[in-house]
């Protein structure tokens, strides 16, 4: 139980809090004043998806580690992984991926169709990567942006609320940001091997990927600044905009644990242990909260 869990990486389950931003930014609905017989429903359903998001994303791990496992091997750090390093067997992985994903897909159908269909979807999209697509140069990365995508489109499915098709993008390009730095970790890690770790690694040079990062990095900012500005369910005063500077601070501060902390392999461990970066995210989310409460009709 002790290795099956560590490959479940619940470490990387940070990456499901993407599910909780169509309830924070449809927090002014919930709070006309407070309506806590409406707001509390609202928490528990996305609590819920993002549990379901955790189950199912564990499953798609251990299936990614049952197809790298021979790969993993070489690796300086993975091959230390329960699987890879044997202390995991492979019969146990299977049946656990198999029971975590019919789980979270029965209970997802359980609480809304439309939520058990996201789920469906990351789940084919996720396998797909293992499958083939994590071999398919430029597409890799965008199909891990992909999953991310469909994990803000479930927190406004079972909110059944609309969100602005800025935050998907925004959504898109910040997990593309976190996709290319972890690439460009490997690539200088590896060197000479990185090709035998991940074939697509091959197709990549450092030089490429920092082109890439620069694109991504401007165009998030670009994005997420058009959000703040031109979001139908934003206060219309575009108070909203005073969290830009948070958005800046958090890309500018991960450019430097990348390049000079040289920690881009583990986006999960970044936002777990750097304190000025955690402090960044939380002073983001209660400007958001108190702008949205505050400015609610604004």
């Amino acid at each position: 139980m002790k290795y099956l869990l560590i490959t479940m990486r619940p470490k990387q389950w940070t990456k499901n809090l993407i599910v909780l931003l169509p309830l924070v930014f449809t927090i002014n609905l919930y709070w006309q004043p407070l309506r806590l017989d409406q707001f509390i429903p609202a928490f528990l359903k996305v609590a819920l998806a993002f549990l379901l998001f955790c189950l199912i994303s564990s499953s798609d791990y251990l299936v990614n580690d049952l197809v790298d496992m021979e790969k993993d091997r070489a690796h300086p750090v993975k091959r230390n992984r329960p699987l890879a390093s044997g202390k995991l067997g492979r019969g146990y992985a299977v049946v656990a991926a198999a029971v975590l994903a019919l789980g979270a897909l029965s209970l997802g159908f359980a609480l809304s169709p439309g939520v058990g269909l996201v789920l469906s979807g990351y789940l084919v999209v996720m396998l797909a990567y293992s499958f083939l697509l994590k071999r398919v140069v430029i597409v890799d990365v965008l199909t891990i942006a992909g999953g991310f995508v469909l994990r803000a489109v479930g927190g406004a499915v079972v909110l059944a609320v609309p969100i602005s098709p800025w935050l998907y993008i925004v959504t898109l390009l910040g997990a593309l940001f976190l996709g290319l730095g972890k690439r460009r970790h490997e690539l200088l890690m590896l060197n000479d091997g990185a090709e035998n770790h991940r074939g697509t690694l091959g197709e990549y040079t450092p030089a490429l990927v920092e082109e890439m990062i620069s694109v991504v990095t401007s165009s998030t900012v670009i994005a997420y600044s058009l959000y703040t500005f031109v979001a139908p369910n934003l206060p219309q005063n575009h108070a909203m905009m005073l969290t830009i500077p948070f958005v800046l601070y958090g890309v500018f501060r991960y450019l430097f644990l990348i390049h000079r902390r040289n920690l881009g392999g583990s986006p999960e461990e970044i936002l777990l242990t750097d304190g000025p970066l955690i402090a960044d995210i939380l002073l983001w989310a209660f400007t958001s909260l108190a702008i949205l409460v505050v400015f609610r009709g604004g």
